[in-house]
């Protein structure tokens, strides 16, 4: 695992084996294609962090900060390791359940992305259904802000009527998905928080 571009690319990203299934080099290549320059200058949220590596990305490639949220210490303790290593700044590291951050977070985001663990079973969690229906990501997306998510490739693709969704490519075993909030639906400036 390293960082693949910007000022901190090629850095070995230390990661917690135990507590998280890092997207690949691969995949965060082709994510950080499609997503071109919206990265320069964005605020971003890395939610269900693990090592950090997307948000580590967005920061070498110049974003202009990254919340990184995750409730596992080894977690935790990687990205702060990372975020050392790699000399990046305006990166912060909470400890907080994904949702409960969402609900009390304050902030507004440029990009949010999401790569929770993979439902491998029918009983699994879904966590991205969850966090579109939840109603706390929709007010903390800036406007012409954008929800990236990861699942299992064999995953159908969550829906909601607040979100549109704008993209979905398979890349191995993971597909990537890219929501925004449809146009007639209230912002963080109308909503305040949820």
């Amino acid at each position: 695992m390293r960082i693949i571009a910007g000022t901190a690319g090629r850095m070995a990203i230390k990661v917690p084996h135990d507590v998280a299934r890092p997207t690949t080099d691969f995949v965060r290549q082709a994510m950080f294609s499609i997503l071109g320059e919206r990265v320069i200058d964005a605020r971003v949220a890395d939610l269900f962090a693990g090592s950090g590596a997307l948000g580590l990305e967005a920061l070498s490639r110049g974003a202009q900060s990254c919340v990184f949220v995750d409730q596992h210490p080894q977690a935790l303790k990687a990205i702060r390791e990372n975020l050392t290593h790699a000399k990046l700044h305006g990166g912060r590291v909470v400890s907080s359940d994904v949702l409960a951050f969402l609900k009390k977070d304050a902030q507004r985001y440029d990009l949010v992305f999401a790569d929770p663990p993979y439902a491998k079973h029918p009983l699994d969690p879904e966590f991205i259904g969850k966090i579109l229906a939840s109603g706390y990501l929709l007010p903390r997306l800036a406007e012409d802000g954008l929800f990236y998510a990861e699942v299992a490739k064999f995953t159908d693709s969550p829906t909601h009527p607040d979100w549109q969704l704008i993209d979905r490519r398979h890349y191995g075993s993971s597909a990537i998905l890219l929501y925004q909030p449809l146009a007639d639906k209230p912002t963080a400036s109308s909503e305040g928080n949820a």
